[in-house]
């Protein structure tokens, strides 16, 4: 099915997911589009945020005019893909840009936080599709595990660079570094990475 067809087809289910109860997202994946109930926890928001300043304070002086943005889609209609990334590495300037999505062409990197509920979207599904987008940096934080992955150098649809780490480590991450001293895991009161 042609890109445009199922983007379509995403914006009719984006009016049916207004009308439900919850929080619901739509993708574009393998198999065309898909809408999924959201379920953010406090913990998975917070640890997007910490991640989103961190890497400001740091963009200021690697790519200046670019920001860590929590939500905006990103597409790619060649390989009829559009994800909702949970964070983007992309230009400032794009956020006032007309339209839904912002072109994958012009982000530097993707976060995504694992949600309990679905974790073959974030390592399987996505680690597919982002270097496929071309996309240099994908950051997996596994807040079940409390283990963090970095993938880079996309080439011929994969990534070619995997490091992992755990919580605690200061993680380079592209030209940043990302300090998950204070990410906290899912289920544990309280708890702090040590």
């Amino acid at each position: 099915m042609e890109y445009a067809k199922m983007r379509a087809i995403a914006e009719e289910l984006g009016a049916v997911a207004e009308q439900l109860e919850g929080t619901w997202s739509i993708e574009i994946g393998p198999a065309g589009p898909i809408l999924a109930m959201m379920c953010p926890s406090k913990r998975h928001e917070g640890t997007i945020r910490r991640i989103c300043k961190q890497l400001d304070v740091q963009l200021a002086a690697t790519h200046p005019g670019y920001v860590c943005a929590n939500g905006p889609e990103i597409e790619h209609p060649g390989l009829g893909r559009m994800r909702l990334p949970d964070a983007v590495v992309i230009p400032e300037d794009v956020l006032d840009e007309e339209g839904p999505a912002v072109d994958a062409t012009q982000v530097l990197a993707v976060i995504e936080i694992v949600s309990p509920s679905n974790p073959n979207n974030d390592y399987v599904e996505k680690l597919a599709d982002y270097p496929a987008m071309g996309i240099p940096h994908y950051l997996i934080v596994d807040p079940r595990t409390g283990t963090v992955e970095v993938h880079s150098e996309p080439c011929k649809g994969r990534y070619t660079g995997k490091e992992s780490y755990i919580y605690g480590d200061e993680v380079p991450f592209g030209p940043w570094t990302v300090d998950t001293s204070e990410f906290r895991r899912y289920g544990r009161l309280g708890s702090v990475a040590h």
